[in-house]
């Protein structure tokens, strides 16, 4: 049989990073090829529609739908006011008048003689995207965005919540394996990233947040305590769109696992420094991970393969490697490789593909997983 080799979660202390960045509509690039930006640089701008509002204008001055464009006292393109006088009937001998006011502000886009309604569109929302990475501006999207290249340390984690935020790396547990407590929280940790170890309780989670602190990473959290701050069961669909004042990124899985020595201890280096984290996660097609980001702009890095990344070697798939699961129904768990079948296996699917027998780290017992659906954990 072949080797068989998956991906790990990236964990360097130094490489090239590269980030799109992308406009979810078409609108202006605001920077150049070869740019230096800042995490707060806006590269690109679009404007969104705003919402179609409608004045019932026949309805308001009690005449018939043809009636209304001789009433009216603007026309299609004016820009009006919430509160405005936009039509009045002639009355009786100039007695008894109707008038009818805009109940909306924004420009005038349909005046209909079948309906009697003007329709005002409000103004456009802008929609801003920010550089989130220091770096150099390497590429330009056409009316898109822009591909952001920097040096620096790049962490990924396994699952994450919260959106993107920057501050300053603070080491808090002593060791891996520590438990990031309620009592290890204080006032004067408002605006740090918090680096813990094993685990962060529900407790310690909320008074984080209310403290002011700006992002957690640790190695697991107990997943009735995430769903209980959260107020929901987000399951494994796309996050990073919360509605929380913190951002979370797991870099082991659920439980209480201590965090890799290489990744506790690369964080713990970067103490003080600034960082940019995320919390998206996206464990299906298009697969996004949680991220921490340190640029190292003192640095020259060449483009292309990370300076310090293990060999393809590192990625091979044996009896005996240590693994996490990365699909339901196991999402999160870790394992031990116990037997690659070399022949394919039809699963619920009906897709044949190549399987792994593996024995789960906090049970023991032993199951059975495709291939894709795992990574290898770098110690």
């Amino acid at each position: 049989m072949g080797t068989a080799y998956t991906p790990g979660l990236t964990v360097s202390a130094r490489t090239t990073i590269t980030k799109t960045r992308r406009l979810p509509l078409a609108g202006n690039v605001l920077v150049n090829v070869g740019d230096r930006v800042t995490p707060e640089t806006i590269v690109a701008r679009a404007e969104l529609p705003g919402i179609m509002q409608t004045v019932k204008v026949a309805a308001q001055l009690g005449v018939e739908p043809q009636d209304v464009p001789a009433a009216l006292s603007i026309q299609v393109g004016d820009r009006i006011e919430k509160g405005q006088i936009i039509a009045q009937t002639k009355g009786f001998l100039g007695f008894f008048k109707s008038d009818c006011k805009s109940s909306a502000s924004g420009t005038v886009e349909i005046i209909s003689p079948v309906s009697g309604n003007v329709g005002v569109r409000e103004a456009p929302s802008p929609v801003e995207v920010a550089a989130y990475i220091p770096g150099i501006i390497r590429e330009v999207l056409p009316n898109e965005g822009v591909v952001i290249e920097t040096p620096g340390a790049f962490i990924q984690g396994i699952f994450g919540v919260g959106g993107e935020r920057r501050a300053p790396l603070l080491p808090v547990s002593p060791t891996p394996d520590s438990l990031l407590t309620e009592s290890d929280i204080t006032t004067d940790m408002a605006g740090k990233v918090l680096i813990g170890g094993a685990n962060i309780s529900g407790a310690a989670l909320r008074k984080a947040a209310s403290v002011g602190v700006t992002g957690i990473v640790v190695g697991g959290i107990v997943d009735k305590d995430l769903i209980d701050y959260l107020g929901y069961d987000i399951g494994v669909a796309i996050t990073g769109h919360e509605n929380i004042p913190l951002t979370l990124v797991i870099t082991e899985g659920f439980g209480t696992i201590a965090m890799a020595h290489r990744t506790f201890e690369l964080l713990n280096s970067l103490a003080g420094h600034e960082a940019s984290l995320s919390g998206a996660t996206q464990i299906r097609a298009g697969v996004i991970r949680p991220e921490v980001i340190v640029a190292d702009l003192s640095a020259t890095l060449p483009t292309g393969r990370d300076t310090n990344t293990e060999s393809t070697d590192d990625f091979a798939l044996g009896i005996g490697t240590p693994i996490r699961i990365i699909r339901e129904p196991y999402f999160g768990r870790l394992a031990t490789v116990s037997a690659l079948p070399p022949q394919l296996v039809r699963i619920g699917s009906g897709a044949e593909v190549r399987v792994l027998e593996a024995q789960l780290a906090d049970t023991g017992e032993t199951v059975t997983v495709p291939r894709a659906n795992v990574e290898i954990i770098q110690n």
